[in-house]
């Protein structure tokens, strides 16, 4: 079943409560956070302390996409706040194994995310231990960019190793998808949607959900 995860980048911040609010009552599973540090991407965004100012106010599943250096450094801080899955970038430390027993070991799901540039065999030694893979359609650090379509090359060999080894994470893509772009990262074999511009940049985010899953709907 698909998930789709909308997320707060794309929202209006001085009504964030609000936003997120209208896309759960719109029928969205997740909750997209992205995280960034100014230094592994160029824009500066959230910490913990938004996820922790989140969590009351929802029961969506806090996704968040740490887009930082040396995200171990944070795993604690971010589990502490209410964060249900943390994703972490395969380029942003040296140490990814290491970084992703440490969420585990927070109670968290873990999640490993992949750059355009970055090829799938980088993370294979890992796939055993995560949750989701997050596989970047756009480059990370902007919203409202283009969907990158030989992304979906890296979703289907997902979804191959996935079935042939028996493997439990969801596939989650995040960057231009809409409803131009939704039914081939399906039939690629994703799981998880994280969708911005396209569900908060029109008058009706909930109505922007619903055609999400009922063009995947229609076509299966």
């Amino acid at each position: 079943m698909m998930k789709i995860a909308p997320s707060i980048l794309s929202a209006d911040f001085a009504n964030l409560a609000r936003d997120v609010q209208t896309v759960e009552a719109g029928g969205a599973d997740y909750l997209h956070i992205d995280v960034m540090d100014g230094q592994f991407v160029p824009n500066i965004t959230f910490g913990p302390s938004m996820v922790a100012a989140l969590r009351p106010v929802t029961k969506l599943v806090l996704d968040c996409h740490l887009m930082i250096e040396a995200p171990e450094r944070f795993v604690a801080e971010f589990a502490k706040a209410g964060a249900d899955i943390l994703t972490l970038h395969v380029e942003s430390t040296p140490h990814i194994y290491r970084a992703l027993q440490m969420v585990k070991a927070a109670g968290v799901k873990a999640g490993v995310v992949l750059n355009p540039g970055t090829p799938l065999e980088q993370i294979k030694n890992v796939l055993p231990l995560v949750d989701q893979v997050l596989v970047m359609t756009v480059n990370p650090g902007f919203g409202g960019q283009t969907f990158i379509p030989a992304m979906l090359s890296k979703v289907k060999r997902l979804d191959q190793l996935r079935q042939t080894n028996d493997y439990h994470f969801d596939i989650e893509v995040d960057g231009g998808v809409s409803d131009q772009t939704v039914k081939a990262c399906a039939d690629a074999g994703t799981d998880v949607f994280v969708a911005g511009s396209y569900v908060y940049g029109a008058a009706d985010p909930a109505q922007q959900i619903q055609s999400l899953r009922n063009i995947v709907a229609t076509n299966d």
